[in-house]
Order: C-alpha cells, then sequence, then structure tokens
C-alpha cells in the first residue's frame, strides 16, 4: 500500500480518470501508463505511472491529503 501526505488538491484529467466514489474519494484510470505527479508534504516530488484501472484514494485530513494506492496498480 502506498501512502503519501500532499498540502495541494490534485488535478485528475478527465481523458485519463474518472471519480469512481466521492466518500472517499477514489479515482481510477480509464487508460493504461497513467502518470500522477505529486508533491508531499516535505516538498518531495514523486511520479507514478498507474495501470490502466488503479485506484488512488483521498481523504482530507487537518490542512492536508492523505494519498493511499494498491502497490499492485502502480508500473
Amino acid at each position: 500500500m502506498g501512502l503519501l501526505y500532499t498540502k495541494f488538491y490534485l488535478d485528475f484529467d478527465e481523458s485519463e480518470w474518472k471519480e469512481i466514489s466521492t466518500n472517499p474519494i477514489i479515482f481510477q484510470t480509464i487508460k493504461e501508463n497513467v502518470s500522477l505527479e505529486i508533491e508531499d508534504s516535505s516538498h518531495k516530488f514523486y511520479k507514478l505511472k498507474f495501470k490502466e484501472g488503479g485506484k488512488i484514494e483521498m481523504f482530507r485530513v487537518t490542512g492536508r491529503f492523505r494519498l493511499t494506492w494498491n502497490d499492485d496498480d502502480v508500473l
């Protein structure tokens, strides 16, 4: 299970992602090899590539967002 905290809300390109749940917020890829660039709370940058059908969950916690994903969904 992957885990990152970020202070920034992520924008998901509608041609690559679809929102499949609002509580909790879950986005799923609709294409293969979809990149997502994330700056974490300590200002480190990560670039994740997801398989088609890969999911990322976003949960708001005090002043930031907790992002989680299944490692099997990442290329």
